[in-house]
């Protein structure tokens, strides 16, 4: 199974590493049609991905201490468990694009991390697949910003 031990996007701050809250989805895998090459373009045989979501919110303050303060990862698990009944995505940057609408739905988020790779498509890999990353600020359309902090 693909493993990832990456550290925070955007981690570092003046002081050192700036604290943060992670919230995580690890290695779900899930099937989808999904891919460019001829071998993927059937219905019949599904492509096996592996999805690891990483939602990050920047603590300022006594949010570190807040009881109540979490990241719910519910919103982006339904949306991936979703990916069986989807018509067929050409590019898992699609899919990726998606999530990070979903994950920046909630406003405590200011950074994520997201792979999606294809399990079992080469012989010779383990998987093979993308990654986004980053703030807020640089992956939504400007004026989608939400800054508002519960």
């Amino acid at each position: 199974m693909i493993r990832d031990n990456m550290p925070a996007p955007h981690a570092v701050s003046p002081s050192g590493t700036r604290p943060y809250l992670k919230s995580v989805l690890r290695n779900v895998v899930v099937n989808a049609q999904v891919g460019l090459h001829p071998w993927e373009l059937y219905p019949e045989r599904p492509t096996r991905l592996c999805v690891n979501v990483e939602m990050f919110a920047w603590l300022r303050g006594a949010q570190a201490l807040n009881k109540d303060f979490y990241i719910d990862y519910d919103p982006v698990r339904n949306a991936i468990t979703k990916w069986p009944e989807r018509p067929h995505t050409p590019l898992l940057e699609t899919l990726a694009r998606e999530l990070i609408e979903v994950c920046f739905e909630n406003p405590l988020v200011d950074a994520i991390r997201i792979s999606i790779t294809k399990l079992d498509i080469f012989n010779e890999a383990d998987g093979a697949g993308i990654e986004i990353c980053g703030e807020r600020s640089e992956l939504l359309p400007e004026g989608n910003v939400k800054q508002e902090k519960l």
